[in-house]
């Protein structure tokens, strides 16, 4: 058994490393760079802890936000690493003594904030250590933030170049779980990692399932989706305003849920309750902004739920892989409309961007609205956005539930003509009301009870319309004017069609249905036991206890020990402690502090 290999047993409870950890752990101990691109829950944090552990000094670890330092630290040492961090939620004499452990070579791993690490105070720290040769290596987490396409960027993650200029023989490892071809070329030069030997993992996330539905009374919607489920479990609902955010949150406490608001404009003490009460207690429902989520390290999260179209599969992906960490089962649901497409197009064109970066972002948003109405595979367009292939994953919505799609083509004419007919000015619902006769009070007031293609679409309803209208929008037939409150305008994708020269294929919106069909598994893995059997009243019981331990030492349960590991517990009900070392996630340090208390309580549930 390798070096590697003892620390990753012994220090972390795994028996094997996954994918490619043991190449990265190896590139990096032997001092070489890498960058590495491994999904969320793929295990990225033990990429540099395991070297941090096999080469001589301290690991300076890179990360953005407070609460990932906060969980990481409190993990590392619940396993008996020497670990701290320094960041502004510490007082004046708390950070003198981290640094004077830092000074003495007592720590084996240190998180900071970039803003942090090129202050020159801490750059001297850093050069004291570099001199006596203790600076074991670097880690930058979350490295997509240095990329100026990105959805997270963060300009203080361009001053990390400093580093190989000031500490040229120091190892670096810059990590991402989000990054297409193009923002990995980015981080490399940002970073001055072109040379870095780079681990690219599979983009795939099989145990989580996606499900996107247009907007039919959204909230109603997603109430109906965590009912179906999802009771009592964790979760978080993305919502692209602080107001609707506000709103959401007390709407499903009115409705039973444990729900809490998180956005930037709540102040930083009630912020950090609500983050911290997620974080700790079971069950709680996060409903959020995206300044929610990044480096959040909960584990047992089982949904993810958006109310509203986020910027960018990337965006997509990144807030959908917050669910599920712990490789069980978890589900991503999204609700979307014509009207999120137009304030995100409104947020992009009235940035201040550059044309090149607006065009881009416009892509972007582009590629997501493809995902949401494609006929085929929801997994395998995603997967295939990052150039990765894969075939029908069998657990997305348009797997379980294949969508019917017929020939529209008359009716995509009659649309653009009428889009044409009333000048180019107006938005589709009342495009819709033309089409079927309606003669409202704007429509008189325009004349347009008196084009030609008034009363012409009787032969389909309003959500049909809508439906139709909103696929024409993502095939590029139709565009939005956000400046003119979402007027349509047509493309020159809308020539052929209207010259008969090309076909269009129209998805139909088909309710599913409301309750999981037999044989359709919930999303739930059929590993976890019920509550109602021998198995499942153990594991509630060790869940029970993991609780009272986590509330004394003041960190998150899944501090103590992940769900997948507590189920193997019940499971195999280990006798002895030999028996109870041998489960994923026991380390030594772990069983020497609760392993005669898990004994104790597996006799009394016996």
């Amino acid at each position: 058994m390798s070096r590697a290999q003892e620390i990753l047993y012994h220090v972390f409870g795994y028996t094997q490393f996954r994918g490619n950890q043991e190449a990265i752990v190896e590139q990096l101990a032997a001092g070489g760079d890498a960058l590495v691109l491994m999904p969320t829950g793929g295990g990225k944090s033990l990429c540099y802890q395991i070297p941090a552990l096999l080469r001589p000094g301290v690991a300076i670890v890179v990360s953005p936000l407070i609460a990932l330092m906060q969980d990481q630290v409190s993990a590392l040492k619940e396993v008996g690493v020497a670990a701290d961090f320094l960041n502004s939620s510490l007082g004046f004499n708390q950070a003198m003594e981290i640094e004077r452990a830092l000074q003495a070579g007592a720590l084996d791993l240190l998180y900071v904030a970039p803003e942090r690490l090129v202050t020159p105070r801490f750059l001297d720290l850093l050069d004291h250590l570099h001199a006596e040769g203790q600076l074991a290596l670097f880690a930058i987490d979350e490295a997509h933030c240095v990329s100026q396409w990105g959805h997270d960027f963060r300009p203080e993650y361009l001053q990390l170049s400093i580093l190989p200029e000031r500490y040229p023989q120091v190892p670096r490892i810059a990590l991402t779980a989000t990054a297409d071809a193009q923002t990995r070329r980015e981080i490399a030069q940002r970073l001055r990692l072109t040379e870095a030997q780079e681990f690219v993992s599979s983009f795939d996330r099989p145990n989580i399932r996606y499900t996107i539905v247009p907007k039919d009374n959204a909230r109603a919607q997603l109430l109906g989706f965590m009912r179906d489920g999802h009771v009592g479990e964790a979760g978080v609902v993305y919502c692209s305003s602080r107001k609707k955010v506000d709103e959401t949150a007390a709407w499903l406490q009115e409705k039973g849920i444990s729900a809490l608001p998180y956005h930037a404009g709540m102040g930083a003490d009630e912020r950090a309750l609500n983050q911290n009460r997620f974080l700790r207690e079971d069950g709680i429902v996060m409903v959020a902004t995206v300044a929610f989520g990044m480096g959040i390290d909960k584990p047992d999260v089982r949904f993810v739920a958006h109310l509203d179209l986020p910027r960018s599969i990337e965006g997509y992906y990144q807030e959908t892989g917050r669910a599920g960490r712990d490789g069980q089962a978890a589900e991503a649901w999204m609700a979307y409309s014509i009207a999120d497409l137009v304030q995100q197009r409104r947020f992009i064109e009235q940035s201040e961007a550059g044309d090149d970066i607006k065009r881009i972002a416009t892509a972007k948003l582009d590629a997501l609205l493809g995902l949401c109405e494609t006929t085929g595979c929801r997994r395998q367009r995603l997967l295939a956005y990052f150039d990765e292939d894969s075939g029908p994953c069998g657990n997305c919505d348009t797997c379980l539930h294949p969508p019917q799609t017929v020939d529209a083509t008359e009716s995509a004419r009659k649309a653009l003509s009428c889009v044409f007919r009333t000048g180019s000015r107006f938005g589709a619902g009342h495009i819709v009301d033309v089409l079927l006769g309606k003669a409202t009070d704007k429509v008189k007031e325009w004349q347009h009870d008196q084009v030609s293609t008034f009363g012409i679409g009787t032969d389909m309803d309003d959500k049909g319309w809508r439906t139709l209208i909103r696929q024409l929008v993502a095939h590029g037939a139709l565009a939005v004017d956000h400046e003119r409150y979402g007027a349509l305008i047509l493309t020159e994708a809308a020539r052929p069609l209207l010259r008969g020269e090309s076909r269009f294929t129209m998805r139909l919106d088909v309710a599913r249905p409301k309750k999981r069909t037999r044989g359709e598994t919930t999303v739930r893995s059929a590993d976890w036991p019920s509550p109602h059997t021998a198995e499942g009243r153990l594991l509630d019981a060790l869940r029970q206890w993991r609780s009272s331990k986590a509330k004394e030492r003041n960190v998150p349960t899944y501090v103590i020990f992940h769900d997948a590991t507590l189920r193997d517990i019940a499971r195999q009900r280990p006798t002895s402690l030999g028996d109870l070392a041998t489960i994923s996630g026991v380390g030594d340090r772990k069983l020497n502090a609760y392993g005669d208390e898990i004994l104790a309580l597996l006799e009394e549930n016996a």
